[in-house]
């Protein structure tokens, strides 16, 4: 999360309150956070010196407003073209796709490279573990448990294939 809230604060400083509302008004369709878990990574990221706060002047309430700094964006900007590791990779894919735009022009494309090996990498996998269940020999009694199972797995073959052709149209635009 701290590296979604990273780009967000690319586009200039933020109090608490718009950070969630960067969430809650979209970002929570692939990542959702709490208010709670927001403030924790704010004041992460301020311990790291990834970003700093003030106080806002426009205010009667000490309204603090985050922003990133220099030591945050070069983070940031390492984590967006680092390859994509962990064991649930689809909200770091979405999260890179959607700051994709705070990335310099010449360096998106290897941000969707470090995606698109992750994705066809995972895809892999799951053709060779496709492989190996068509190639089992299934008793007649476990058949239907079977394959529903195996139905699971083409789903995440060919929510895979669908990823890689929508990344590679983003790639032609990028």
């Amino acid at each position: 999360m701290q590296f979604l809230i990273l780009g967000i604060l690319l586009g200039g400083p933020l109090s608490l309150y718009d950070v969630h509302k960067h969430f809650t008004g979209g970002i929570s369709l692939f990542y959702s956070a709490s208010f709670g878990s927001i403030q924790r990574a704010l004041r992460q990221l301020e311990t790291e010196g990834w970003a700093d706060s003030a106080d806002a002047d426009d205010t009667r309430r000490r309204k603090k407003l985050y922003l990133i700094t220099d030591a945050g964006r070069a983070a940031w900007r390492a984590w967006m073209l680092a390859p994509v590791t962990g064991s649930d990779a689809e909200p770091t894919i979405l999260a890179r796709v959607y700051l994709l735009g705070h990335l310099p022009r010449g360096e998106r494309a290897a941000c969707l490279d470090a995606v698109r090996l992750r994705l066809a990498g995972d895809l892999a996998a799951l053709r060779t573990l496709a492989e190996d269940v068509d190639s089992a020999q299934i008793p007649e009694a476990a058949a239907q448990g079977h394959r529903y199972r195996r139905a699971t797995l083409d789903y995440g073959i060919r929510s895979h294939s669908l990823a890689l052709d929508w990344l590679e149209d983003l790639r032609k635009s990028a």
